[in-house]
């Protein structure tokens, strides 16, 4: 566990020498090819970096970080798009938003945390609870552990930059629809990482195919299956092991139900529409029953879920062992 503390560390080091290079070699060229091509090394070199690393969380932190929001938001910059464009004046101010999200805090941490650490106790007696009960505290245990993981790491931007921050979450178990959930509730640094760099050039493609009042729909799934994409790239690094593509058939799926609900909400009256807590629930329903059978199957199957308690545990050890120095 040291030696992973201690190539994350490298790991990062790296990534903010690499995010300096793109902010001065950005500086020096004018508009145009120069400079994609240009930061095409950076980006790949985002993609190589979670592979030095091994430890479930560790690798998982730094391939979110790196190879997903770091690089959009560095196509982003090539082609002279925010957020890191205009590049702000300052270096430091530029590093944070190329490597950090800037979210706050929810006002449940201290409960979340508390919950979070009651499920790795419970871990302990999983051999003697129902299967979907396991599969439902791992559930609450992503979702919990990501938006922590999250929040920890805007705190340095607010603290050294005065950053407005702004919650990465919105309370996702209150979602009224999947549309609601994904748009507005789920993970919203992905949600607005993808808008500008894939939702927003396909809606200007699809109007000249589908018209103005479809035009969202080609988007929409569009933009699910790219995230079905990255978490394969996600999973891959974690695992090591081949993709089985059931990651993507979950995005893909909850797509398609998604564009089905644009579409429902465009032709059904407002009044005939269910109410917003049976739709809830119905949104809710639907996710859970596609996460047992299409996204949490990889991470069963290849272990990920014991490998990340039992690292839990040494960090848990080594923790103490510095405390009790």
């Amino acid at each position: 566990m040291e030696n992973e503390l201690h190539n994350f560390i490298k790991v990062w080091i790296l990534a903010i020498i690499s995010h300096c290079y793109c902010f001065y070699i950005s500086s020096k060229l004018p508009k145009g090819i120069f400079k994609p091509f240009s930061l095409t090394p950076t980006i790949i070199f985002f993609l190589y970096l979670p592979l030095t690393v091994s430890s479930v969380h560790l690798v998982g932190i730094t391939a979110f970080f790196l190879s997903w929001l770091a690089n959009f938001k560095l196509l982003l910059f090539c082609f002279d798009q925010p957020p890191l464009s205009p590049p702000p004046s300052n270096l430091f101010h530029f590093i944070s938003i190329g490597t950090h999200p800037l979210f706050e805090k929810s006002i449940l941490f201290a409960i979340k945390v508390l919950i979070l650490a009651l499920l790795y106790h419970c871990y302990n007696y999983k051999r003697n609870l129902h299967k979907n009960i396991v599969l439902a505290m791992y559930g609450v245990h992503m979702y919990i552990e990501l938006e922590l993981t999250l929040a920890l790491a805007a705190i340095p931007a607010r603290a050294m930059f005065g950053l407005e921050i702004e919650p990465q979450f919105n309370e996702p178990f209150l979602t009224t629809s999947l549309q609601d959930f994904w748009g507005r509730r789920w993970n919203l640094i992905v949600t607005s990482i993808l808008r500008p760099t894939v939702y927003y050039p396909m809606r200007r493609i699809s109007t000249r195919l589908v018209g103005s009042r479809w035009t969202s729909l080609p988007a929409i799934i569009t933009v699910f299956v790219v995230s079905g994409l990255m978490h394969e790239l996600m999973y891959y690094y974690v695992t090591h092991v081949a993709p089985t593509w059931e990651m993507t058939w979950f995005f893909i799926l909850h797509g398609v139900a998604v564009a089905a609900e644009v579409v429902v909400k465009k032709v059904v009256p407002e009044k005939m529409r269910l109410h917003p807590v049976v739709s809830g629930a119905l949104a809710m329903g639907f996710l859970a029953v596609t996460a047992v059978w299409l996204f949490l199957p990889q991470l069963l199957r290849n272990g990920v879920d014991e490998k990340a308690i039992g690292e839990y545990c040494k960090l848990m050890d080594l923790l103490k062992g510095l405390l009790t120095f």
